[in-house]
């Protein structure tokens, strides 16, 4: 029997949401917090979840990565009391099958769980009626919830012939997602033509997308494929997609509908069949609304949308990668492979990556010179930037002063420090945590009410990852009901 878990710390919307999953003939079992509800999702079959965004022992959207990680890998309906469309944004890129409010009516939450668990089913199906194709995905490498939900994708576009626009920030691997496409498509045996529209001169953009005929302007002294027909039959990868000139984009948006081209000075159109994946590390909804790209040529683009997640966001693969890299390195040098010590470890996976797998990358080769014959990598092997930057990372920044209102003059008043000297003092190591610990649940309380509950918002503002932001405002019992 289907199986659905509610985690929800209300009484009331237990016994109704109870009560709609029995009457639709399913199981249900409840958690009134993370804690439990998770541990519950560990150890049982289940198929879906509808989980609570403020519960008594944290954030709701802070444990859809260890619900993706269950055995059965359940599908996750955020059901919450206060809507928040940035907390909706968030849930759905992180995998939620959608994001819900409490007072919508009972025939639509029912609804919804419906769709999720028709889904289920038929992908469940579907896997065991297709045969099981292994994903070629060289160099890209880790396991975090974040990057298979991205390679999850990437076997979907690889199955059709759909246009795909992989968004991601510098260095994440962009062109490497764009390979693994091609290279498990029905085209692996055709061209992967590059695309750099960030390296095109304005001025022969055309020439070298279309192709030219012999003497059509000044220096055509010969023929000249352009690089869309040299894809015919293959992948046609345009990079930073959103440095095309806006005149090429209504050119290239025709290209895309009739898939034919005219040479510059040809009077005779050329079909080629090729498959269009396109990146960018810009915003082009932002771009569209600044009118410096196309709504209907990135309409066309986004068929299917593949989002890479930075590096800071999947540290968890960082060991992996390290692995990898410094056993290329060392390969190439002709050395024998280093071992890698825990304190070099740590230092990579408590940086940040502003470069992403790139930078990472450029680090480990940097560390395996500089540590040339020694058979270990220590974090005195990183450059002294990177170890300066963490180092600093991990110093409490000092507290400002409080503003203290002032207190009446008592008949026995004596000074705060001699009426702390007076009590049963802690150790100071116990007492310096208590007042860090104070000081933290102040800041994000005080952050929490200026940002007014925005979660990106309070994110930018304190300079902490999200995974750290949830981990501060679990540790602190806080949530916006709060505020």
């Amino acid at each position: 029997m289907t199986r659905v878990l509610i985690i929800d710390d209300d009484e009331s919307m237990r016994y109704a949401l109870t009560r709609a999953v029995r009457r639709m003939g399913h199981d249900a079992t409840t958690a009134e917090d993370l804690g439990s509800g998770l541990a519950m999702a560990r150890r049982e079959n289940i198929d879906a979840v509808f989980l609570d965004v403020h519960l008594p022992d944290g954030n709701g959207l802070s444990i859809l990565a260890d619900l993706a990680k269950c055995p059965s890998a359940p599908e996750v309906i955020i059901i919450t009391g206060e809507g928040d469309p940035d907390g909706a944004e968030l849930a759905i890129n992180n995998g939620a099958w959608d994001y819900i409010e409490k007072t919508d009516s009972i025939q639509k939450i029912s609804l919804t769980l419906k769709r999720a668990l028709d889904y289920r089913r038929e992908r469940t199906g579907t896997a065991v009626c297709q045969p099981v194709r292994a994903l070629r995905r060289d160099r890209i490498v880790g396991d975090s919830p974040g990057l298979a939900r991205s390679l999850d994708l990437v076997a979907q576009a690889a199955w059709g012939d759909s246009n795909v626009l992989i968004i991601g920030e510098t260095g994440t691997g962009k062109e490497l997602f764009a390979r693994a496409i091609h290279e498990n498509s029905s085209r692996a045996g055709g061209p992967f033509v590059v695309v750099d529209c960030a390296a095109l001169p304005e001025n022969l953009v055309e020439s070298i997308l279309f192709g030219h005929r012999k003497g059509a302007f000044t220096g055509a002294d010969q023929d000249q494929v352009g690089l869309v027909i040299q894809a015919d039959g293959g992948t046609l990868f345009l990079d930073e997609i959103g440095e095309l000139p806006l005149n090429m984009q209504k050119a290239f948006l025709r290209v895309l509908q009739e898939r034919t081209v005219r040479p510059i000075g040809s009077k005779a159109e050329v079909h080629s069949n090729f498959r269009l994946v396109a990146a960018t590390n810009r915003n082009l909804e932002q771009m569209v609304s600044d009118g410096s790209f196309r709504s209907d040529l990135l309409f066309r683009l986004q068929t299917v949308r593949i989002d890479i997640p930075p590096l800071r966001e999947r540290k968890g693969d960082i060991r992996a990668l390290a692995t990898h890299y410094a056993a290329i390195y060392c390969d190439r040098a002709g050395m024998d492979r280093k071992g890698l010590y825990s304190d070099f470890l740590d230092t990579l996976e408590a940086n940040d990556w502003p470069g992403n797998v790139r930078e990472l990358v450029h680090t480990i080769e940097h560390a395996v010179a500089a540590a040339a014959s020694e058979p270990t990598l220590f974090s005195k092997h990183l450059p002294p930037s990177l170890r300066a930057a963490v180092a600093r990372s991990r110093m409490t920044p000092p507290q400002e002063p409080l503003a203290v209102a002032p207190v009446k003059a008592q008949a026995s008043s004596q000074p705060q420090a001699m009426q702390l000297a007076g009590r049963d003092l802690p150790p100071l190591a116990e007492f310096r945590e208590a007042a860090i610990n104070e000081a933290e649940r102040n800041y994000l309380q005080a952050l929490m009410v200026s940002a007014e509950g925005n979660i990106k918002e309070i994110i930018r503002r304190s300079g902490v990852s999200q995974s750290r932001l949830y981990a501060l405002l679990k540790k602190h019992n806080i949530s916006s009901q709060d505020l």
